[in-house]
């Protein structure tokens, strides 16, 4: 590190502890959801989302269809502009998780939703009453991996861990043969000033010594009447969080098998910039329909790469997508 100008030494290293959280969980349409507690800002996101789509009939014309696409994009907009102001370290900042999920809340956010038009994002900010705001003590790559396991007992862990960019920070350490991430990324080094991945934030993420930054992984065991239902995360970066929660909902809402799920071409939306990124696979009626609406639409090759496990009544059924790399295995 102090060769290459780092100013991390060997006395953080020995003062630095693993932190283990208490999972968030919530319910959604007779599931029970069990996601990633802050510093991440995933497992807010997932129930934050669900729970707005859950006030809708978002799923009527189906999967992929315009109004799910429009009702699910617009959520996404919201809760990432929940994230840009209020989430960080829990340890530096009280991060306002009940608040963020609270029923009156989560009402209010849905509510300001145009059934036929794309909300412009600069009308859409951090939802939380100012009054609020003033009591609070105040992006990645795919270089992500993600893995779930199940055994024949259905105990389920559900794992994300990342170096951030491709090859974090592209520096091995000699003779030990592993590599520095490039964290510090998913700090906000300036209010206002986009990451890597074009994501904003504000003081609740800035960085301190000691202090943990906000990521978007988003691991999520779900489970229906007391047992295990699906099992799901992903590497992605920022679209990590919207990548997932697609994947649950083809599977709960639109009944897909895993491996259809994670297929389904997807889409993100992250506040700024106001861009709603598509993969490929939608179909011209689709995207004129979306502009239509005031949506700018923009490329994208990948909207995170999700691996899923779903348990169908003892049996397993596995999924990760066929375009890309990974791999489902039984034994």
């Amino acid at each position: 590190m102090a060769a290459h100008g780092g100013l991390i030494t060997l006395a953080d290293l020995k003062n630095y502890k693993v932190i283990e959280r208490r999972p968030l969980q919530g319910d959604y349409k007779g599931y029970h959801v069990i996601t990633a507690p802050p510093p991440s800002a995933g497992g807010i996101g997932i129930l934050q989302m669900m729970d707005m789509l859950a006030r809708t009939n978002y799923q009527a014309n189906g999967a992929d269809s315009v109004k799910a696409i429009h009702y699910e994009a617009e959520v996404m907009r919201r809760f990432y502009a929940d994230r840009s102001e209020y989430l960080g370290d829990p340890a530096f900042y009280n991060v306002p998780v009940k608040p963020l999920l609270s029923p009156g809340y989560i009402a209010r956010r849905v509510s300001s939703i145009d059934p036929l038009h794309a909300t412009p994002s600069e009308m859409v900010g951090p939802g939380l009453p100012k009054a609020y705001e003033a009591s609070l003590r105040w992006q990645e790559t795919n270089q992500t991996t993600h893995y779930n396991v199940v055994d024949k007992y259905g105990n389920a862990v559900a794992v994300t861990y990342t170096l951030n960019g491709s090859f974090g920070n592209g520096i091995t350490v000699p003779g030990l043969g592993f590599l520095l991430n490039n964290e510090m990324d998913d700090f906000v080094a300036k209010p206002g000033a986009p990451n890597m991945f074009g994501m904003v934030g504000g003081d609740a993420n800035a960085i301190e010594p000691g202090k943990r930054p906000v990521s978007s992984m988003t691991p999520t065991i779900i489970t229906k009447n007391g047992k295990l239902f699906m099992v799901v995360g992903a590497p992605g970066g920022s679209r990590i969080t919207t990548g997932v929660l697609q994947v649950i909902l083809d599977v709960l809402d639109f009944g897909m098998n895993p491996q259809d799920a994670v297929d389904l071409p997807r889409f993100h939306q992250q506040w700024k910039p106001d861009y709603l990124y598509l993969e490929n696979g939608f179909s011209e009626q689709v995207r004129a329909a979306l502009q239509r609406m005031g949506y700018v639409l923009q490329p994208i090759p990948s909207v995170a790469r999700v691996e899923a496990i779903v348990d169908k009544n003892g049996l397993l059924e596995g999924g990760t997508e066929s375009k890309l790399h990974g791999k489902v295995a039984g034994y």
